[in-house]
């Protein structure tokens, strides 16, 4: 850019994102110098999926106090007040697109959306970076390039929401709130290894314990909230070494 900021877009469904994934990516681009600028399919302001921003018996699994600090400071900025619409994303304005990830049925307005996968597609071919989080790599999965007929993550090593840990979040929390914890029907991890192909690798890292995030060119893939810090800190430097190899 002309200007030597670092862009970044960060696409979002109206309801029931993961607050993880956006509010302590975002802290990090912003901190690190990057403008974020927001984008929901209408241009209508989003909001995280509501049951991560407490605990208790119909609040399952929620975010750790850092992430629904950083959400509060994030949903009170300019930017998240003004999205662009989905269909306003330009690849050429960017530098990088950050896709969280989240699990509650909000979600399918995102995942599903055509014309976010085809703004994908327009990202690698301008070998722009891809970052995506958990359910957000089911966008970049679903974006067929015309050119080749296949996923732009053919061929490429990624991780996402593995299917043992998705398991365990629908068996762990389906009492409490029915089937939230399962997107669809058929796993995460199931279509992204289909979209990878056979000369592709979904990895899903040594232990759930530990931070696991897969680096493959000008893509960064992670796998659940426990892997943000570690994304987001990989990110910046990603794009902070495009931004030095372009100049």
């Amino acid at each position: 850019m002309v200007d030597g900021r670092r862009r970044v877009v960060m696409p979002l469904p109206d309801n029931d994102f993961d607050t993880t994934e956006a509010a302590v990516s975002w802290k990090a681009f912003v901190q690190s110098g990057c403008e974020v600028t927001f984008a929901t399919e209408y241009g209508r302001v989003a909001a995280c999926d509501q049951r991560l921003l407490s605990s208790g018996w119909l609040h399952p699994l929620p975010a750790q106090e850092e992430a629904v600090v950083a959400y509060d400071e994030m949903i009170q900025t300019a930017a998240f007040s003004s999205p662009i619409t989905y269909r306003a994303i330009e690849a050429d304005d960017f530098d990088a697109i950050h896709l969280s990830g989240g699990h509650a049925k909000g979600m399918r307005q995102y995942l599903d959306s055509t014309v976010l996968q085809r703004k994908v597609v327009d990202f690698v071919r301008a070998d722009k970076l891809v970052g995506a989080v958990c359910h957000g790599v089911l966008v970049p999965a679903r974006a067929i390039d015309p050119a080749t007929g296949k996923s732009v993550l053919d061929g490429r090593r990624v991780t996402t929401l593995t299917k043992p840990l998705e398991k365990w979040a629908f068996r762990t929390t389906v009492l409490r709130v029915g089937c939230r914890y399962r997107t669809y029907w058929k796993y995460t991890e199931t279509e992204v290894r289909a979209a990878v192909g056979t000369t592709g690798a979904m990895l899903r890292g040594e232990t759930v314990e530990s931070p696991f995030i897969v680096e493959d060119g000008r893509f960064l893939t992670g796998r659940y909230p426990l892997d943000v810090a570690l994304y987001a800190e990989t990110f910046v430097r990603m794009l902070a070494d495009a931004h030095h190899q372009d100049a």
